[in-house]
């Protein structure tokens, strides 16, 4: 059957920036190997599905290339961007407020401003924070020395878990190589998603005079080798500086993607205390670069 797609640039108001996403409407018919097949023949890291939800305003799940991911960053953003464009959320007031149901829960969703400029802010849930690693085993995956880490890695969730990697400069995130047999001899095939050890790689300091942070993702197949913006290890990130006052602020502006051509920024903003974050608010803008029929 027919279904109508928007494809989506999320985290960024401008055309080939940020992470793009392609976000397919009414979807609650297509099977997950047509999802999965659908981000492969797209070669974004991600892809969209809005289905019905009785328990909040809107539905969507998100899935890589050979599985569902329960909680995701840039296809939210998307999602709601292209709910905007599409008319369906109705900003005339200049703002709007709404819940999402994703695999991993129901995210309160805020939007301000309208047309390109609206931001989009979600709210992902109190982090979690999980098992330290070790920094020879995470500089090793990388090709970098120990001491480039100057933080101990941890794993941390909003919803998914990263290992949030504190890198001493952008030097070191330049030299940042991924050794695929590492990752895989720490993530053999049968790791379950809430045990994978992913290393977000962060630096203090943005690309641009603007940001406070700047941070890589870096992939192993059937993934792109490199995400261009993610949403979800930006609020973990988040959470993990700000709870080991790592940060001075809160609330600042995360840059990611400048060095692959795709510029992306996000602010956030950590609920609660240092001790006990509540959350952490995600925010950024969407931008509709094409979108047509799926015949599938």
């Amino acid at each position: 059957m027919p279904h109508s797609f928007d494809w989506v640039d999320a985290f960024t108001n401008h055309a080939f920036g940020g992470n793009g996403c392609v976000v397919v409407h009414e979807a609650d018919d297509m099977s997950e190997a047509d999802r999965m097949a659908l981000v492969r023949e797209t070669s974004l890291s991600e892809c969209a599905f809005i289905v019905e939800s009785d328990i909040a305003d809107f539905g969507a799940r998100y899935y890589l290339a050979d599985k569902e991911i329960l909680m995701a960053g840039h296809p939210t953003i998307a999602t709601v961007a292209s709910l905007i464009d599409r008319g369906v959320i109705d900003l005339s007031g200049g703002a709007a407020e709404f819940t999402l149901e994703v695999g991993a829960g129901v995210l309160p969703i805020k939007v301000t401003g309208r047309g390109p400029d609206a931001l989009i802010s979600m709210t992902q849930p109190a982090p979690e924070f999980g098992a330290i690693q070790d920094k020879s085993v995470i500089a090793a995956m990388y090709g970098l020395n120990e001491d480039d880490i100057i933080a101990p890695p941890q794993i941390v969730s909003t919803g998914t878990p990263f290992c949030i990697t504190l890198l001493r400069d952008k030097e070191a995130l330049r030299r940042a190589r991924l050794d695929v047999d590492a990752w895989a001899a720490l993530n053999p095939p049968v790791t379950a998603r809430a045990d994978l050890v992913e290393p977000f790689l962060v630096t203090l300091g943005g690309e641009t005079q603007a940001g406070h942070t700047f941070s890589r993702l870096l992939l192993p197949a059937p993934m792109p080798p490199e995400d261009p913006f993610t949403g979800s290890a930006t609020g973990c990130m988040a959470a993990y500086l700000w709870h080991h006052n790592l940060i001075e602020t809160s609330d600042f502006r995360a840059e990611q993607g400048h060095w692959m051509g795709r510029p992306g920024a996000a602010y956030v903003n950590v609920l609660g205390s240092r001790e006990a974050p509540a959350g952490v608010e995600v925010a950024g803008q969407g931008k509709v670069l094409m979108w047509g029929i799926l015949e599938v």
